[in-house]
């Protein structure tokens, strides 16, 4: 490959992370706080692209010729160009179904608010629900968003899929609904759930990870949010 396709790959891919950084585009691949990141390898790889275009410039003014490549090497561009024009969709209840629960024990609970409904993450939920014992939870109205998932039984579950970094090792935490379900639940609708904590839990199937259950009182479908990925238990 030649210094000029070099330079429109490095300038194509520069430009394809500043689209994914000043939109939500990059939400889809790594955690929001890694967004200034993004645009500065974005803008590195744009300055790369003019450095590199402009070093073979000055020596193709000194060597007064030119080595031509073959243009099938402007192939490499086609990837970039799928990360621009194709989207990958969030992972979703095909990835929670075969993988286990990853619940860990928080390093603490802060204190809810005293009145009214109260929203959690699932996470959040999950967490004081197993290992706080619920006591933070009782006798509360709680709304949780997150995606339906069924477990090899059919169950329903509550799930959004936390990220520590990016969406390679992006791993689900699950609550398990009962009460007032709708009649029918397919995988991958987005719910906001309301509802209260009950004491009951379950296993889960792949990893004998604990999954504490939801007694639901009311669930409305809602649109997937902007960012779908957990980063610290709340939706």
């Amino acid at each position: 490959m030649n210094r000029v396709a070099q330079s429109a790959l490095l300038f194509l891919l520069g430009a394809t992370l500043l689209h994914a950084g000043t939109t939500d585009l990059y939400l889809r691949y790594v955690k929001s706080g890694l967004r200034p990141l993004v645009l500065l390898a974005g803008v590195v790889l744009i300055a790369t692209a003019a450095a590199t275009l402009w070093y073979d410039r000055r020596r193709a003014d000194s060597r007064q010729h030119h080595h031509h490549e073959p243009r099938i090497s402007w192939l490499l561009a086609l990837p970039v160009l799928a990360l621009i024009l194709v989207a990958p969709p969030a992972l979703g209840s095909y990835s929670a179904s075969h993988t286990g629960t990853a619940l860990t024990k928080p390093f603490g609970f802060p204190d809810l608010p005293a009145d009214g409904p109260f929203r959690l993450g699932v996470a959040d939920y999950a967490g004081r629900a197993v290992y706080d014992e619920g006591r933070s939870l009782r006798d509360r109205e709680l709304k949780i968003t997150g995606f339906v998932t069924l477990d090899r039984s059919g169950a329903p579950h509550l799930v959004r899929m936390g990220l520590n970094c990016c969406a390679a090792d992006a791993q689900p935490v699950k609550i398990a609904l009962t009460g007032n379900l709708p009649p029918v639940l397919a995988p991958d609708t987005w719910l906001e759930i309301t509802g209260r904590y009950t004491p009951r839990r379950t296993k889960d199937p792949v990893n004998d990870g604990p999954i504490p259950y939801l007694e639901v009182t009311r669930a409305k479908p809602v649109p997937a949010p902007t960012d779908p990925y957990d980063e610290t238990g709340n939706t």
